[in-house]
């Protein structure tokens, strides 16, 4: 099995229900001055070293946070999380076509994706 690491990535994505969606894109453009911008449906918040996505999710009730991880080989991080009985959730949320990555719950139920460096 080819080596696999793992890093922190640069993305955070707040699903927001409906109804918190406007306060949250007010809070951080209008309270907090942070440069907010339009993605689709989606919503990025300019937050330093983080990209901070603000996605209108109608399916929920309460806020979640999503996070980012990125592996060396996306391939081998698949086998290596498997090995580790790591909660494959592919079915929460489609991928973009030919993106290498997959997602995953750690066992706080906190959803990450899981995507390969592209260095």
């Amino acid at each position: 099995m080819a080596e696999v690491r793992y890093r922190g990535g640069s993305n955070v994505a707040m699903k927001l229900p409906p109804h918190h969606f406007d306060g949250a894109v007010k809070f951080y453009r209008d309270t907090l001055g942070l440069t907010v911008s339009d993605h689709g449906e989606s919503k990025l918040v300019d937050f330093g070293p983080i990209r901070l996505w603000l996605d209108r999710c109608p399916q929920f009730s309460q806020a979640e946070l999503w996070l980012e991880v990125v592996a060396s080989n996306r391939d081998a991080a698949a086998t290596d999380l498997g090995g580790k009985k790591v909660v494959r959730c592919d079915q929460i949320e489609a991928l973009p076509e030919g993106f290498r990555g997959f997602w995953i719950t750690s066992p706080a139920d906190v959803v990450h994706i899981v995507s390969e460096d592209k260095q």
